[in-house]
Order: C-alpha cells, then sequence, then structure tokens
C-alpha cells in the first residue's frame, strides 16, 4: 500500500458513487497528484487525465490562465489556482478538477511567498473553491503534503 492509497480509495468511491470523473493540474507537485491516483487499480473508472503545467507557458496555452492573471498576481496565487481548475473544468470531459501551484523549494521563494506557499483549488460546474497552504520540510515533504491536502479536498468536494 502507498503513502496516499487510503485517500485515494476514498476519493474512488465518492468519485464513483456520483458517477464523476476527476482530472488535475499540477505545478508544483509535477504529477504527484495523478500518480497517486493512478497507482490504485481501477483509476480509470473515475481518473480522467492529468496535466502537468509547470511553466507559466503551460498554463496559459494549456488551461487558458490569461497571462495578464499570472502578471498580477504571481503564479503562486489563489487567482491563478482558480485559473487553472476552471480553465481544465472546461477543457475536459470531467465534474471535478484540481489545480496545484506553488513554491516546493529550496529556491524560487519570493517577498510575501516563502517556501512552502502552495494554492490549491477545485472546481465543479458552477462552484470553485481555494484554500492556501503554507508548509514545512523539504521539496519532497512539501509535495507529499501537498497532495495529502488536494486528496482531503478532493474527497469533500466528491461527497459534497
Amino acid at each position: 500500500m502507498t503513502r496516499f492509497e487510503p485517500a485515494v480509495l476514498a476519493l474512488a468511491d465518492a468519485l464513483r458513487a456520483r458517477g464523476w470523473r476527476l482530472a488535475c493540474a499540477e505545478s508544483c507537485t509535477g504529477g504527484l497528484l495523478a500518480a497517486a491516483c493512478t497507482a490504485v487499480a481501477g483509476s480509470s473508472d473515475w481518473f480522467e487525465r492529468g496535466v502537468v503545467s509547470y511553466s507559466n507557458d503551460a498554463k496559459t496555452t494549456l488551461l487558458g490562465v490569461p497571462a495578464a492573471t499570472i502578471d498580477a498576481h504571481g503564479a503562486v496565487s489563489e487567482e491563478v489556482a482558480r485559473a487553472m481548475a476552471e480553465g481544465l473544468l472546461a477543457r475536459a470531459p470531467v465534474e471535478l478538477t484540481l489545480a496545484v501551484t506553488g513554491i516546493a523549494g529550496p529556491g524560487g521563494a519570493v517577498p510575501g511567498k516563502p517556501v512552502g506557499t502552495v494554492w490549491i483549488a477545485w472546481a465543479v460546474a458552477g462552484r470553485t473553491e481555494a484554500r492556501l497552504l503554507q508548509l514545512d520540510g523539504d521539496r519532497a515533504a512539501v509535495r507529499e503534503a501537498t497532495v495529502d491536502a488536494a486528496l482531503v479536498a478532493l474527497v469533500a468536494a466528491a461527497r459534497a
């Protein structure tokens, strides 16, 4: 059993119960959430796609995040996380999306956004929510804690 498996199985049950499918847009986690989801057998029933949108260009071209939003707020912001989740929802045949953007470290910190600053956002038709995470630890710890938080948010969203 992987570290994420119990939460992924809970997510799978919640999505299957509603007949929903999931897509993820990941920046600082670099596909770790998608890997956690697809590590369990039967994930093709509910996991539709994952997009690693690490660069700002990928965020704009693959997810439709306006460059002006990135310029105004920075890639690591609530506004960009929301736009990523909403852009993926508009492009993928799914009912639920989750987006992650953050600073996993050890570099990349900017004033007001230290290493461990991560925004997650999830979207369903007509509703987008976002949460700021301020995480401690090295790069691996920040990425893993982000996936943990994302899975909790997704399970709650799928059960709402």
